[in-house]
């Protein structure tokens, strides 16, 4: 394939054994773990945890990116879409609340062959970081029912300080605007979100004014029923840091970012309690469940 997947257009040669382009990877999925997730937003993760399956590689590689052992490196295992619509089974058989597809966007078609015409038992969620382009999640209506997208950045500055993507945030806004096209506003049934938008934000130390950015587009695009926004603060530093991604995020930082999303009418939604910044929940990707 000649890959015009993501925003980086990078129109490189891909097959189904050798990566190239931005990502580096290959056009069959590559997988690093699948496994019942407890630790996505409650209304994802249910009793019994989201089906989270960990795709490998990325079109955005953010300099503190949480998933690095696997976001950066071509680490997993290489699945047909047929083996991959096996992982997909196995995970609702043993009870998973939706189907989570982290990090997909370079496996787009594979995922589409993978998940076939017919409705799942639980709803398919697409959980990326929001650098998508528009002609691609067109492919995906009437195919995902829940779109979790990481709204990263608001400015070009943050784009390029933390990605080398100065247009994240257009690529981003308009990605958003195809994705609540397709599904409309969230639909909830007994605290279990059917479909929607859930826009996750990672606050980061020492940069609030970002988190700030990110909560007025929200505010301004959005009316309360629509969406629901996620304000996270389990930033932990990776062991290359620098400067203020060299710490956490502290209480008061993370405190004023929840003021200030209540007083812009931001309220369907999460927040976090400063706990979860620990590596305790980042996944050990170990292989488990291919």
């Amino acid at each position: 394939m000649i890959c015009t997947l993501c925003p980086r257009l990078c129109a490189a040669e891909r097959t189904e054994t050798a990566g190239g382009g931005f990502c580096g990877a290959p056009s069959l999925p590559v997988v690093a773990k699948a496994m019942l997730h407890p630790w996505e937003e409650p209304c994802l993760a249910g009793r019994r945890g989201a089906g989270c399956v960990f795709f490998s590689g990325c079109s955005l590689r953010c300099s503190f990116c949480q998933n690095r052992a696997v976001s950066r490196t071509a680490f997993g295992k290489t699945l047909t879409p047929a083996e991959l619509r096996e992982v997909f089974r196995s995970l609702v058989s043993q009870g998973a609340e939706c189907l989570d597809l982290v990090t997909p966007t370079h496996f787009t078609d594979a995922i589409l062959e993978a998940l076939g015409d017919e409705p799942w038992s639980v709803p398919v969620v697409w959980n990326s970081s929001a650098y998508e382009r528009a002609e691609t999640l067109k492919r995906l209506a009437g195919r995902v029912d829940i779109y979790l997208p990481d709204l990263k950045y608001a400015t070009r500055e943050a784009g390029e300080k933390y990605a080398a993507a100065p247009d994240y945030f257009d690529f981003a806004r308009e990605a958003i605007a195809e994705m609540y096209r397709q599904t409309g506003p969230f639909r909830m049934e007994n605290g279990r979100l059917l479909s929607g938008v859930l826009i996750r934000h990672l606050v980061l130390p020492g940069d609030l004014d970002n988190t700030r950015r990110c909560i007025d587009y929200v505010a301004r695009t959005f009316q309360s029923g629509e969406v629901l926004f996620s304000l996270m603060s389990q930033y932990v530093p990776p062991p290359d840091a620098v400067g203020p991604l060299a710490r956490r995020v502290t209480a008061a930082a993370y405190r004023s970012a929840v003021r200030y999303m209540r007083d812009c009418g931001v309220t369907d939604g999460f927040v976090q309690d400063l706990s979860s910044a620990t590596a305790l929940f980042t996944p050990d990707f170990d292989l488990q469940g291919l």
